[in-house]
């Protein structure tokens, strides 16, 4: 995933809205969250405190982060015959050379 963004979104009169930072956050999966966090967080730096663009991409930012860092977990537990995908930070899976 590259950071660069959308022409539309570097012109100096766009208006940054919370559509813009939810087109952002659509993507989000644990291989792209850091990539995303920048991109979200250069797209809401020049907005004031209580923007709700700004609001909103700064929960998105958290939220990013824990994801690029913790990974997740996918699937549900009930599901017959399958388990869950573990979090990249698994402490069952640490020391496995397979993955």
């Amino acid at each position: 995933m590259s950071q660069a963004e959308h022409p539309s979104r570097q012109r100096p009169d766009h208006e940054v809205t919370l559509a813009d930072v939810r087109q952002l956050m659509g993507a989000s999966t644990p291989h792209f969250a850091l990539q995303l966090r920048n991109r979200i967080a250069k797209l809401i730096r020049g907005l004031p405190a209580d923007h709700p663009a700004r609001i909103e991409g700064e929960r998105e930012i958290a939220r990013l982060t824990e994801l690029g860092f913790n990974g997740e977990v996918r699937g549900l537990v009930a599901d017959p015959g399958m388990t869950t995908l573990p979090s990249v930070t698994d402490s069952s899976r640490q020391g496995d050379s397979t993955h």
